[in-house]
């Protein structure tokens, strides 16, 4: 079953980049975007397309996106919180069928609404793998694709851990050690390559729209009118005027507009030759797609197979600290490496 309704999503490879989108979008008078709900991977997998839940299962599942959207999804979850908002919003729920995806629209709807808005827009990175479910279940959907420069990228989630010590106290410790955890050039730059991948399939379809983030850090206002006209929405000047925090590479800060510089902060540094070249090797091959250059950096091989020679270890925690974050463990895994 569909939902006939008009509904925007914020996807890609790099998180920076989604989230500069979210708070452009936001300032749309129209558009409401809402947290990163991770209801494709974590709450939702293939087998659920079809499935009606029980109203147990369906207060369950909207008391988990009501906690998500109100405390965030780095935090142990509570769905035990909102159950009693649950109960309220499926109790007014009349002739809706109690299928996730539907019940997932009615939520982001209904959020949107409270904020006096009409058009609700999700901000998921990793729903770059489901943009084919995304436009069966969501006909009405627009789609944009974040693309950035993965040397970025990995600058950006070396130093996330360390959000915590600029102003992101929401971030607990145990989210602090997983994200030191999930760190290396080598997975960061094969989930690059996959999420890359995974939306190129969609190029020529006209509800997808891929951007470059360095492309609004360089021309903003050009960048944001050929993407309102993609969404079908009004270009508001107002949208620019952002504040300038969740960076990876620098204190949150009370000024408010795009900030150009962010475009090469790994190029000042921050990065090893090693980091950088493996990065090169891993994913250079798309790099000429996307006006990226190889700088082929010098690197010391003890310190490259150094890195090589951890990299079993990394995963294998990686993958033991996300597990509560996969609905489907061969699913999701398998959407990756298929991509």
């Amino acid at each position: 079953m569909q939902v006939d309704k008009k509904v925007f999503f914020i996807v890609g490879n790099s998180r920076s980049g989604t989230t500069m989108m979210l708070r452009i979008l936001n300032n749309h008078p129209d558009i409401f975007v809402l947290n990163e709900l991770h209801f494709f991977e974590q709450l939702w997998s293939s087998s659920d397309k079809d499935k009606t839940l029980t109203k147990n299962g369906a207060e369950t599942l909207i008391a988990k996106l009501f906690y998500i959207q109100q405390e965030g999804y780095t935090g142990e979850m509570d769905e035990n919180k909102y159950k009693a908002e649950a109960n309220t919003f499926i109790s007014n729920l009349t002739d809706t069928p109690l299928i996730p995806h539907i019940l997932y629209y009615e939520f982001m709807n209904l959020t949107t609404r409270r904020e006096s808005k009409i058009i609700p827009c999700e901000k998921t990175p990793q729903n770059v793998f489901y943009i084919q479910e995304i436009l069966e279940l969501f006909p009405q959907a627009k789609i944009i694709n974040m693309v950035r420069d993965p040397r970025a990228i990995l600058l950006s989630q070396k130093r996330k851990w360390l959000r915590r010590q600029m102003g992101a106290s929401f971030i607990t410790r145990k989210e602090t050690i997983r994200l030191r955890i999930n760190y290396h050039p080598y997975t960061l730059s094969k989930l690059w390559n996959a999420a890359i991948l995974a939306a190129q399939k969609f190029n020529s379809h006209s509800q997808v729209m891929t951007v470059r983030f360095e492309d609004i850090l360089e021309e903003p206002k050009q960048t944001m009118q050929k993407i309102c006209t993609h969404l079908e929405v009004k270009f508001e000047e107002e949208m620019l005027n952002i504040p300038q925090a969740s960076s990876s590479n620098e204190a949150d800060s009370k000024e408010k507009g795009i900030k150009k510089e962010r475009a090469g902060n790994w190029v000042k540094g921050g990065l090893s030759s090693e980091e950088i070249a493996i990065c090169e090797k891993t994913s250079g091959y798309l790099f000429s797609q996307y006006q990226y250059p190889l700088i082929h950096p010098h690197t010391s091989k003890i310190k490259t197979w150094a890195w090589y020679a951890i990299f079993p270890i990394k995963l294998g925690l990686a993958l033991l600290f996300n597990l509560n974050r996969m609905k489907s463990i061969p699913e999701t895994i398998k959407r990756r490496l298929k991509s």
